[in-house]
């Protein structure tokens, strides 16, 4: 049975890649898609902003029982909200259409909130564990999309090259899903409180508190990439390097940050105890992720590529929150309502995802400004964490029951 738990993360791990592939590919044909559909290179932006208020959304269709009930249905159903799209965008004639389908895609985050859900059934200690390892698939996944692409459709390809790309990536979807189906258990995910009454995970000041501290962390992780593309002062070749050790970067310290939250977890299992761990380890990763952005800031001032190679490296650590964070529901709340919880908690932190990118395009014309919005929003994720962790949990509420 253990080896079996191991095995469906791994699964899960490869499935939330070949999804996550879909990420960054379109913009990887850029000059072939500004000169297929005819548009500017701002109009291209908008599909890449469509993608991420669609992961938002996302949660926000978490609270509905439209991702309820069976556990392989929810997940085979995200994973088309990825894939046929996929299969449509390079055959659609009207940019604005292919903007609106790129808005579905973003969708395929929800697999993170189910998975979560599964996770909390196969394990206990070794919960943040199993989660770090399952979402860096994320960005094994964006890595992924790209040299894919550049594999199947060399620079200067024709859009026939671009829609093969884009079947075959789709198609990769579905065999991965297939293999998966056959190989993983189904359960029932609750479509209600489970009798629990009018209780509202909403209602909770806990989870507003806790929900906000992986904020700054999808902040960080959604511009940071962005806003080294625009400042960084290296030819395009050094600036992609960049971009692919900060991708590693993340995969590796979600794995790791993972297996600590795991070891600290073991040393106390109740659902305090795992609290604690959690808060550990996120606290922990803000504090080293707060001197990697010094690092990073360095490197931009000074123009030392190196520097900059080593502090984006060590930001990279922001991603070690995220294990923690998507371990908290079962931990925290009573188990009727912790899927509930998982959606809600995804939904405050990822609204990240749709305010910080625009807000560091309007706000921050310099490095200074926009490292000093980084190292703030670190400062309260810190400061939020501080606050949770001398909450009450709603699992220790009179009444609840784990």
């Amino acid at each position: 049975m253990g080896n079996n738990r191991w095995i469906t993360v791994m699964l899960n791990t490869v499935l939330l890649a070949a999804g996550f592939g879909t990420m960054h590919m379109l913009e990887r044909f850029k000059d072939a898609v500004i000169s297929h559909y005819g548009i500017s290179s701002s109009a291209l932006s908008y599909q890449q902003d469509a993608y991420v208020v669609g992961l938002f959304v996302a949660f926000l269709l978490g609270g509905t029982n439209l991702f309820k009930g069976s556990f392989k249905r929810s997940v085979a159903l995200i994973v088309s909200f990825a894939a046929v799209p996929q299969f449509i965008i390079p055959f659609v004639g009207n940019w604005w259409v292919v903007v609106a389908l790129r808005f579905f895609q973003g969708f395929i985050v929800a697999l993170i909130a189910v998975f979560s859900n599964q996770i909390a059934r196969l394990f206990l200690a070794e919960r943040p564990f199993a989660k770090g390892i399952i979402l860096s698939g994320i960005f094994w996944g964006g890595l992924y999309g790209v040299h894919l692409a550049g594999w199947l459709a060399p620079k200067g390809s024709g859009w026939d090259a671009v829609q093969r790309t884009f079947l075959i990536s789709a198609v990769i979807m579905y065999l991965m899903l297939a293999v998966w189906w056959l190989l993983v258990e189904d359960f029932e995910i609750p479509r209600s409180s489970s009798g629990r009454g009018n209780v509202s995970v909403w209602r909770m000041p806990f989870t507003w508190v806790f929900g906000f501290t992986f904020f700054p962390a999808l902040w960080i992780i959604f511009t940071i990439g962005s806003f080294t593309v625009k400042h960084a002062p290296f030819s395009g070749a050094q600036i992609s390097t960049l971009l692919t050790s900060l991708e590693v970067s993340l995969g590796i310290w979600s794995i790791l940050m993972g297996y600590l939250g795991y070891r600290l977890s073991v040393k106390n299992s109740s659902n305090r105890g795992l609290f604690k761990a959690i808060v550990t380890v996120m606290s922990i990763s803000y504090v080293v992720t707060f001197l990697g952005l010094l690092l990073v800031w360095r490197g931009f001032s000074s123009g030392d590529y190196g520097t900059l190679l080593l502090g984006l490296a060590v930001t990279g650590i922001v991603q070690g929150t995220g294990p923690a964070f998507w371990t908290t529901a079962p931990a925290a709340y009573p188990r009727g309502i912790y899927p509930d919880a998982s959606f809600a908690l995804g939904l405050i932190s990822n609204s990240a995802n749709a305010v910080a990118p625009n807000i560091m395009f309007l706000l921050v014309a310099g490095v200074s400004t926009g490292m000093m919005i980084f190292l703030t929003v670190t400062l309260v994720g810190i400061a939020l964490l501080f606050t949770a962790s001398r909450m009450r949990l709603p699992v220790e509420e009179p009444g609840n029951e784990t």
